[in-house]
Formats: C-alpha cells, structure tokens, sequence
C-alpha cells in the first residue's frame, strides 16, 4: 500500500464534534500524529477481512450501545480500541460497574438490583429511605430519581412498569448519602490521576450538564488510591470517575464513565494539566507497545 493511500494510524471515532474531540484533534496535531476523524454514524464493519487492521481507534461516540458494538466490531478487526468494548460494556451497565466495585473491594453506596418494579419495592425497603433509582444506562444525570419513602416508590415503580422497554422494568437502587453539597470528579488516564474537582449543583444532583459548577482541589491519598483502583476495577485506560463524601467524610465511588467528558474538569484545573495532551501521549505510547 503506497504512502498515499496507508490509512492513518490514529483514530478518533465519534458521532459529534464537541469541545472536547476538538481538543483532542489539536493535541495530536501539535504532536505530530496522524489521526483521522471516522464520524461513527457512517461506520460498517465487514466481518470477513484477509488482513487485521492495525490501528489504534480512541472510541468517543456518546451513544452507549453504539460506542460498544463499535469496539466490538473493531477489536474483531484488528483494531486497537480505547476503551477496550470490555470496559464500555462494564462502565456503560450501572449495576455491572457496582458489581466490578465490589468485586475489588471498593466503598461504595448501599446498591439494590431488583427484577421487577414490583421487587424493586422490596429492594429499597432493604436499603432504607430516602433512596435513588437509577436507569442501568444513562448519563448526565437522566431519569435520575429521588425516592423519600415507600408511598413515593410506589408511584415510581407504578410507572416504571408502564414503560415499553424490558430493561426499563429492571431497577437499580441506591441509597441517598446524605453529602456537602458536592460530590467528585476523578480522571484517569493511563493509570495516573491527572486530578480531581468539586462539582457543586443547587439540587441533590451535581452533574455539570445540569449546571453544576467545579472547582479543582488537592485529593486526598484516600481519594487518589480509590479513584486509581476503580478504573483499574472497571479495565479503563481513560476514566471519569465520580465519589462522594458520607456524613463522615469518607469518600465512595458512585460510578465510572469511560467516555468522560472533561471541558468541565480542564476550566477547573487550568493550563497545569493538560487532558487532551495526555490522552495524545497516553495513546502514542499504548501504540508503541501494540505495533512495534
């Protein structure tokens, strides 16, 4: 294959063109790196190939189901995928992320499954009141919903089983840690914490999509060790990961994303990090070990 037409080593897969690909872009552009941008709305994958596609894809589509099969279908490939489909799988399932917390011996809130809305109901009688139930897949804080008492699950669980979708009817539930107005975002990449910020919201949720504003500060060793563990317990390479504090100012781990959004997170922490960067190098020497 001649020069011309060798397809570029790097890859930046993703359905919008936000603040944050823009970034990305420009920090592998100042570093030299060949990337190309594949819009994932136009991809196909053909199964049957003579040759493995020897490229490294950084997955940044938003949609979770989409994002996965993507990694899917490149990892058959050949392809070199981060996150790896095992972590957007895992990070991408709310439960199947508190299971993989758990397994590692992570704090986390007090967490409920239930397989029916109407087990659902027992569930959070096990966990006590107030609660939260949270749809399996979702972010920025969507159909996030508090629940103060049985009477308010009721009417919850009465019109989660009118939904449409199978895995609507699935519940997770999670106890309300009564916190200081803020909660923590943690970003990983390549197993390092590039740092931490306070995200402070006028209600009980603190996502920035929903207006939260954040602050950086100094993490704790605590803080450190558990957010460098759970994105090792999940399997991503690049992670947001999101603690709380209790009452008594222990922190726990509600979740990880793997496709983490961080313009929030770079405002807050300034010029003495740079996330994109460190993506770019993180990837260039992920690539050295996979192709060389």
């Amino acid at each position: 294959m001649s020069p011309a037409t060798r397809p570029a080593p790097f890859v930046l897969l993703a359905s919008r063109m936000r603040a944050d690909e823009k970034r990305l872009l420009d920090a592998f552009e100042r570093r030299g790196m060949e990337c190309e941008y594949v819009d994932s709305r136009a991809t196909w994958s053909l199964l049957h190939r003579d040759r493995p596609e020897q490229r490294l894809v950084l997955n940044r589509e938003i949609g979770h189901a989409r994002a996965l099969y993507a990694a899917r279908a490149l990892e058959a490939a050949g392809a070199t995928v981060v996150n790896t489909a095992a972590a957007t799988d895992v990070c991408g399932d709310k439960w199947q992320t508190s299971v993989a917390l758990r397994a590692h011996g992570i704090a986390t809130p007090r967490t409920a499954l239930g397989l029916t809305p109407e087990a659902a109901l027992e569930a959070l009688e096990a966990i006590g009141y107030p609660a939260v139930v949270k749809p399996l897949v979702g972010s920025w804080g969507r159909l996030v919903t508090l629940v103060p008492d049985r009477r308010t699950a009721e009417t919850v669980m009465e019109y989660v089983a009118a939904l449409p979708s199978p895995q609507s009817h699935i519940v997770y539930a999670q106890e309300l840690v009564a916190h200081p107005g803020r909660d923590i975002r943690a970003v990983v990449v390549g197993g390092e914490l590039l740092g931490t910020v306070y995200r402070r919201g006028d209600g009980w949720r603190t996502n920035v999509a929903r207006g939260a504003t954040t602050e950086a500060f100094e993490p704790s060793a605590e803080i450190e060790k558990l957010a460098l563990a759970a994105a090792e317990a999940v399997g991503a390479d690049i992670a947001g990961v999101d603690l709380i504090e209790d009452a008594d100012g222990r922190p726990l781990v509600l979740e990880v994303n793997d496709g983490v959004e961080f313009s929030g997170f770079q405002r807050a922490v300034g010029e003495r990090t740079d996330v994109a960067g460190r993506i770019a190098e993180f990837l260039m020497t992920r690539a050295q070990s996979c192709f060389e």
